[in-house]
């Protein structure tokens, strides 16, 4: 199944609880949440507080990507707040394993998230202790930016790796996913679509309902 997960990042501060009820009312059913640090990444975004004002105004499935150095610090916090999915930097932790089975033990499901230049293989020792794997299409840290044309071989090489351990694991990914590019993201084996300038610049509801429209599944059900 392919799903929606709309960032926040790209949203308006101040009309955030509105925008989430439009995406949310035109069938999100995802909601990305960037978490920044200013050491993992040069920026800072969201922390707990505004995961847990959120979840007071919405039930969706809170998708929320850690950009911090030693993720494993904030994982129960985050999981408290009302995070359904905490997804990690696999170059963030010192002991991803450790990291991945503390999100579980707090009964979230747990995701790995690479950058550009990191290798797929090095998640493929992780693969039984994941839900999602997010494969960055840009480098983390900004919105707004272009997606990177070697992200397509790197999905298509998770999704053979992915298949060929018959792991059941999502394939995420996260930069400059629009709707002029989603149909070669989705083709190249990728299920959860983060998309945020695309769907919060102009009309919220329409952008919503016409990404949707690619991902919905085809007579053969793809």
């Amino acid at each position: 199944m392919n799903i929606l997960s709309p960032s926040i990042l790209a949203a308006d501060c101040a009309r955030l609880g509105e925008e989430i009820s439009l995406v949310e009312a035109a069938g999100a059913e995802y909601l990305h949440i960037d978490v920044m640090d200013g050491m993992f990444v040069p920026s800072l975004s969201f922390g707990m507080c505004v995961v847990s004002s959120l979840r007071k105004v919405t039930d969706m499935v809170f998708d929320v990507h850690l950009m911090v150095e030693e993720p494993i610090r904030y994982a129960a916090d985050f999981a408290k707040s009302g995070a359904d999915i905490i997804t990690v930097h696999l170059e963030a932790c010192s002991d991803v394993e450790e990291t991945l089975d503390w999100i579980h033990s707090l009964g979230r499901k747990a995701g790995i998230s690479i950058k550009p230049s990191t290798p797929i293989l090095a998640v493929e020792k992780y693969l039984d202790k994941i839900d999602l794997l997010l494969v960055m299409t840009v480098e983390p840290g900004f919105g707004g930016q272009k997606y990177i044309p070697a992200s397509t071989a790197r999905i298509r090489e998770a999704r053979q790796l992915i298949d060929a351990r018959q792991a059941h694991v999502d394939i995420e990914v996260d930069g400059g996913i629009t709707r002029d590019n989603v149909q070669v993201v989705l083709d190249a084996g990728a299920n959860i679509i983060v998309a945020g300038s695309a769907i919060f610049n102009g009309n919220i509801a329409e952008n919503v309902k016409n990404m949707m429209e690619i991902l919905a599944p085809g007579p053969d059900g793809k």
